[in-house]
C-alpha cells in the first residue's frame, strides 16, 4: 500500500514519471546507488526519529550519519530512532522504502544541508525496489518540509 501510497501522489502532482521501478532491491544507499547507477552520497535516506515523542524524518545525504550533539542541539532531545518494527505504524512506509513522500499526517519531514550540494538526488519511493530522481526544489516541495537542519556529520562537502 505504501508505494501505491507515493505513486497516486505523484500521480497527481504530475511527475509520476520520476519514479523508477528496479529489478534489484534498493533497501540500503549501497543497493540504491547500485540500482540507480549513482554514488552513494545521492542517495537521500530517509531516517525515521522520535522529536517530542513525535515521528520525525531527517532526509541526508547517503554518506551522512547523524551527529547525537547537532541532533540535541536542533531538536533538544537525544537522537532516538523509531524501532524497525514500529516504522511502518509510525511513518506509513516499512524499512527499506522509508522516503518523504505520502507520510502520515503527523511526521514531520526535515531536510539536513548534506543534501544541498547535489543537483539531483535519488530517495526511496514506499517500496524496497523503487526510486524517485528529484532535483533539490523538487525533493522540498513534494517531501513539504518543515525546513532544512544541520544535524549530521561524515559527510564531504564540495
Amino acid at each position: 500500500m505504501s508505494y501505491q501510497n507515493v505513486r497516486a501522489y505523484f500521480e497527481q502532482e504530475g511527475i509520476v514519471d520520476h519514479i523508477t521501478e528496479h529489478d534489484s532491491s534498493t533497501d540500503t544507499v549501497e543497493h540504491a546507488a547500485e540500482a540507480v547507477g549513482c554514488s552513494p552520497a545521492e542517495i537521500a535516506k530517509s531516517l525515521s526519529f522520535f522529536a517530542d515523542e513525535k515521528p520525525v524524518i531527517i532526509v541526508a545525504a547517503g554518506d551522512a550519519k547523524v551527529n547525537s550533539s547537532k541532533f540535541k542541539s536542533h531538536f533538544h532531545q537525544k537522537p532516538v530512532m523509531i524501532p524497525a518494527d514500529q516504522v511502518e505504524m509510525l511513518i506509513g512506509h516499512a524499512p527499506g522504502g522509508v522516503c518523504p513522500f505520502a507520510v502520515k499526517e503527523e511526521v514531520e519531514v526535515y531536510l539536513d544541508i548534506s543534501l544541498k550540494r547535489f543537483s539531483v538526488i535519488h530517495t526511496a519511493a514506499g517500496m524496497d525496489t523503487a526510486t524517485v530522481g528529484l532535483t533539490i526544489a523538487e525533493l522540498e516541495k513534494y517531501a513539504r518540509a518543515k525546513g532544512w537542519v544541520d544535524v549530521c556529520k561524515g559527510w564531504i562537502s564540495e
